[in-house]
């Protein structure tokens, strides 16, 4: 991750197409030894590519992955009759009680 920041950075820079060295030196600013096989890996894997194309396939495929989940259906629902599910919910409220309880330990949120 670290190689394909510092080839973004340069990127973002003006450089369009970073070498080996120019990622080095990036990461050698920072402190950051690179690693010659993970580095030989992104360049050939980005070697003639668009960098803004890169990134806008992405941002594609990004947006087809649900972001929220779906609320789940109840264990049991109608086929377990109607006393489990109000049971369920008496518990929930107690475990609810003591966990909001034990949540602020005697701080506020504005103190």
């Amino acid at each position: 991750m670290k190689h394909l920041a510092a080839y973004l950075l340069l990127g973002l820079g003006g450089n369009d197409s970073p070498s080996a060295d120019d990622i080095k030196a990036v990461l050698s600013a920072v402190g950051i030894e690179a690693d010659e096989e993970r580095l030989n890996t992104l360049l050939s894997e980005l070697k003639g590519k668009d960098l803004n194309e890169l990134i806008a396939a992405g941002t594609e495929k990004l947006a087809s992955v649900p972001s929220a989940g779906a609320a789940a259906p109840a264990a049991g629902g109608a086929a377990a009759g109607g006393a489990a599910p109000a049971e369920a919910a008496k518990e929930e409220e107690k475990e609810e009680d003591k966990e909001e309880s034990d949540d602020d330990m005697g701080f506020g949120l504005f103190d």
